[in-house]
């Protein structure tokens, strides 16, 4: 009913056997594995200054680490935004965050 092992299976699972433990020794008498890198709290910031119409207008993005190594939790002005946000619509914040020229000035 049942197969006996046959010899040549017995030799091969041996032969795998010490196959597993001389890895399993190289890796660990090799060096320690190279961790990913950890990025700060605050990864970037980003200040703008627009000294256009005789006004300063002052806006500070500051970019925070998130559990994603490409998006951010941003807060502007002290304010932080809800949810994670990549870098593209970072930009357009910026871009947003200043009222676009209605004259031209030379």
């Amino acid at each position: 009913m049942y197969r006996n092992r046959t010899k040549g299976s017995q030799r091969f699972n041996e032969r795998m056997r010490r196959w597993r433990e001389a890895k399993e020794r190289i890796r660990l008498e090799g060096p320690a594995p190279v961790y990913p890198y950890e990025p700060p709290e605050i990864r970037r910031r980003i200040i703008v200054e627009d000294y256009d119409y005789g006004r300063t207008v002052r806006h500070e993005f500051v970019l925070l680490k998130s559990n994603r190594i490409d998006c951010y939790m941003v807060a502007v002005d002290g304010k932080l935004l809800a949810g994670r946000i990549g870098w593209a619509k970072i930009l357009e914040l910026i871009r947003k965050a200043f009222n676009r020229a209605t004259t031209r000035v030379f």
